[in-house]
């Protein structure tokens, strides 16, 4: 274990905001999750488990222990004639990992390709993407109780998972340290182009023959031409959930903004498109000071420089009010805000 204290987080949050942790704490094996564990002198300070920092936004200095998760390592662990468990330690860089899948001929996450992040995180939020989620793939995962060291496997069904949810993030939120995810992939690729602009990019790209490969390439383009680099603006991707109303309201928004889009999500449901109520409100492309909102994309929320979390926040607070006041829609924030 590596210990800092008043450590900068700077760097540890794709944001790229300037906040500080009174105590921050590497963890490379399960031995050093239930070390801390049972070290009396955490047990009454507050703590935050941090992965890739890709879906955060620091508001204020956290004045308490950061656990970053630094365990590595991809194994196979069990296969069947269609299918491979693959098992990923939760530090593992996500995108990495897809990489790894696609190397290895692993069908299933190649949809997932550039989502910022780690394997650990994966689960809780149930990143999603060009009509795949974590739920379709997902195995089980293992992890360590911050309560009492106990080692817990949770199956699918106990990961409760949902749009952009999970126990992690409502029940169990900063109660485990996930160590590892065991994922289900399919030997024999069942490809799914549908979603999106993944088959348009793929002609333009001159693919012949499909394969996971070439559409996990074709997703990248699309993200990177969509979305920007961390590196170069600060940002952690989608910023607001896509809303899901009744089949009822939509109709009722349909009628007064027939250009709304939104997709079925159930017999009853529909999913509104976020990015869309937020660019007819005038946001797209919105900057003040160094906070603003990108040019290409209205989900995303950007750090042009120098911005606090608090100026990010607020940006994001007067978004959500302009689309309730014009669409009597709620949104809600994707990022974790801290």
């Amino acid at each position: 274990m590596t210990l800092l204290e008043n450590y900068s987080l700077k760097t540890s949050n794709t944001f790229g905001i300037e906040a500080s942790a009174r105590y921050y704490l590497e963890l490379f094996s399960s031995a050093d999750i239930e070390e801390f564990v049972h070290t009396k002198k955490w047990s009454t300070v507050p703590h935050l488990i941090l992965g890739g920092g890709s879906n955060l936004l620091f508001t204020k200095n956290f004045d308490g222990i950061v656990l970053k998760n630094k365990l590595k390592g991809i194994s196979l662990v069990k296969e069947t004639p269609e299918h491979v468990f693959v098992k990923a330690q939760a530090g593992e860089i996500w995108h990495n990992f897809v990489l790894h899948c696609i190397q290895h001929n692993y069908a299933g996450v190649e949809n997932l390709s550039l989502i910022p992040g780690c394997v650990g995180a994966s689960p809780m939020q149930n990143i999603g993407a060009y009509g795949v989620e974590i739920k379709d793939v997902f195995h089980e995962l293992e992890a360590i109780s911050l309560t009492d060291g106990a080692t817990k496997i949770f199956s699918s069904t106990e990961c409760e998972f949902g749009y952009r949810e999970s126990v992690f993030k409502r029940k169990y939120k900063n109660q485990f340290i996930i160590v590892s995810v065991t994922f289900k992939l399919n030997k024999h690729p069942k490809f799914n182009t549908s979603y999106g602009a993944i088959e348009k990019e793929m002609e333009a790209m001159g693919v012949t023959e499909i394969s996971i490969a070439a559409i996990s390439k074709a997703v990248c383009n699309i993200r990177s031409s969509k979305l920007p680099n961390p590196i170069e603006i600060g940002n952690a991707g989608s910023f607001f959930k896509n809303p899901v109303v009744s089949s009822n309201k939509f109709e009722q928004l349909k009628g007064v903004f027939p250009e709304i889009v939104g997709y079925k999500n159930s017999a009853t449901e529909t999913k509104l498109a976020a990015g869309w109520l937020i660019e007819q409100c005038g946001w797209k492309g919105y900057r003040l000071g160094d906070a603003g909102v990108h040019k290409n994309q209205a989900l995303v929320l950007v750090n042009y420089k120098e911005a606090s979390g608090r100026e990010i926040f607020d940006l994001s607070q007067q978004i959500l009010d302009s689309v309730k006041a014009k669409f009597e829609v709620e949104l809600e924030r994707e990022v974790n805000i801290i």
